[in-house]
């Protein structure tokens, strides 16, 4: 039986193809999910966003940092994860995460989360792991609470979006509370 750390129960992680500018092309024109992802930026053509994703099909890990499509076992899209701010000196990085829309709800995200944490914690060696969520995005805040996260600081005022301005909210999670919560790796046996 063969077996990836890419893959999950519900969805496997792998690395952006150019087909994969369709899904991001029309997930731009969701203002809510790209709200809590990044920002509302000028629309963009769908040759610009085939451009990027050929662009990134091709890209190799920089420092650690990294941009995953998340599917089904079916093969369908559902969302994205990407690590940045990778800093192997001290073991710490940062990651981004979105679910389309129409698969909020299905235990995606932390499986996701899951995938990409066991790797970073249990292959590479880091320590620390941080993500930011804007304060409005009562969902994230949610599942990265149950998932074990603690807030760790709050910054006011940094983020505007739809005329108002909201604090970014930093949340942490060390190795050693993830192995405390979710066991460590399988024997190698």
């Amino acid at each position: 039986m063969s077996y990836s750390i890419w893959e999950g129960e519900k969805i496997k992680l792998r690395a952006i193809e150019s087909k994969d500018a369709d899904f991001f092309y029309h997930w731009n024109f969701d203002d809510d999910v790209i709200r809590r992802i990044d920002e509302i930026h000028f629309p963009q053509s769908y040759e610009r966003v085939k451009e990027w994703a050929e662009k990134e099909s091709k890209a190799t890990p920089e420092d650690g940092s990294f941009k995953w499509i998340a599917e089904t076992k079916e093969g369908k899209t559902v969302g994205s994860i990407n690590t940045f701010e990778c800093n192997r000196r001290v073991g710490t990085f940062y990651y981004g995460i979105g679910v389309a829309r129409d698969q909020w709800g299905n235990g995606y995200a932390q499986e996701m989360i899951h995938l990409v944490l066991r790797y970073y914690f249990y292959e590479l060696n880091y320590q620390k792991v941080t993500v930011l969520i804007y304060s409005f995005n009562d969902r994230s805040k949610r599942l990265h609470e149950k998932f074990g996260f603690q807030k760790e600081g709050e910054l006011r005022n940094m983020y505007l979006t739809n005329g108002n301005y909201y604090n970014e909210l930093f949340y942490g999670m060390t190795r050693e509370e993830y192995r405390d919560k979710y066991g460590g790796p399988a024997d190698a046996n």
